[in-house]
């Protein structure tokens, strides 16, 4: 029987030789500067993923799996809760940016709020479907990163624990976000503050919560966190909470917010009652994607640099499924200014 020839789509594909005659470096090279290797230099890394994007490289990666054991995948695992229009989508794209180029390319894994968070790193790990995971909303005692942790899978996070586990994260200082938005507030004479937060669980809720209370007690005025919806409720009920407390006695005249969508749904119930921002009342957001004062020009706004943190978070996820070092695993980012009409 004569042996088929081979697929024409399969014979034509790029592969590190190929690469490496173009750029003329050495296979190995290649195929070190596309993981990042830490002793190969940024010009030839460049050069090495600008080359394999012109010519078409995809990896294979039934044959890398079988060689290796790896599937070169990572996992992107978020809740469906999030504030997709403007953070989610960011992230998303950031960390994709961050792995154009290198060996390993991105899948997204959405959990419902009805299902155990648990049940989407459970099957990763135990299918080994990918070789690292990156995850979001973190809690204070968080099971997924104690289970990898446990396991030694490769990961990193979108937030921290106070598990006393050292592990990868970037984090966006929630408590000092708060506390500047407050001082902003205090600045404009408003004296009745209120805070949409995180659900409470979330560990950068207690960070966002403690600034809150702590630097409003500071400037002398009076606080309360809104207790009928959290920056994540959606919009319809967001509204409705705030319309809510600003037609009970001593409404508040300041409002420090969780989120950009909790944010615009916040304005607008306050609109409803025929208040004016920058009137009477101001706001505090905080966004990734700057959006907020197309909406309205008087909400104070802090940018969250997820692009930075995405990136970021790729490079340390990579890291550990190479069992290297990462240039920084840590990282906290605080907020230094913000933009107000």
């Amino acid at each position: 029987m004569t042996e088929s020839p081979p697929d024409p789509i399969d014979a034509s594909r790029p592969t590190l030789k190929t690469i490496a005659a173009a750029t003329g470096l050495a296979i190995a090279t290649v195929s070190r500067a596309l993981k990042d290797a830490p002793d190969i230099g940024e010009e030839t890394k460049r050069r090495v993923r600008e080359t394999a994007l012109k010519l078409g490289y995809r990896p294979n990666r039934a044959g890398v799996r079988l060689r290796t054991g790896k599937t070169n995948v990572i996992a992107l695992v978020l809740s469906t809760e999030t504030d997709v229009m403007n953070h989610t989508s960011q992230l998303i794209y950031s960390i994709a940016a961050a792995l154009r180029g290198t060996a390993y390319h991105l899948v997204v894994m959405p959990f419902f709020p009805d299902e155990d968070p648990m049940s989407p790193i459970r099957y990763l790990v135990e299918t080994e479907s990918a070789d690292g995971v990156i995850l979001n909303q973190t809690t204070p005692d968080d099971p997924r990163i104690r289970y990898m942790a446990e396991r030694g899978f490769p990961f990193a996070t979108h937030g921290r624990t106070d598990m006393g586990l050292d592990h990868p994260y970037f984090d966006y200082d929630n408590e000092a976000f708060a506390r500047a938005g407050v001082r902003e507030l205090a600045r404009r004479g408003r004296k009745r503050l209120l805070l949409v937060a995180p659900p409470r669980g979330h560990n950068y809720a207690r960070h966002m919560i403690t600034g809150f209370m702590e630097e409003t007690a500071l400037q002398g005025a009076v606080f309360e966190v809104l207790t009928t919806a959290t920056s994540d409720s959606g919009s319809t009920r967001i509204e409705a909470a705030v319309v809510e407390r600003l037609n009970q006695a001593n409404p508040p005249d300041g409002l420090v917010v969780g989120s950009t969508t909790a944010a615009m749904a916040a304005v607008a119930g306050a609109e409803t009652t025929g208040r004016q921002i920058g009137r009477d009342f101001d706001l505090v957001a905080k966004e990734a994607i700057s959006f907020l004062h197309r909406f309205r020009r008087g909400i104070i706004v802090f940018h969250e640099d997820v692009g930075r943190a995405g990136e970021f978070l790729a490079r340390a996820v990579m890291a550990a499924i190479e069992r290297r070092a990462p240039e920084q695993g840590q990282f906290i980012d605080t907020p230094t200014n913000f933009k107000s009409d």
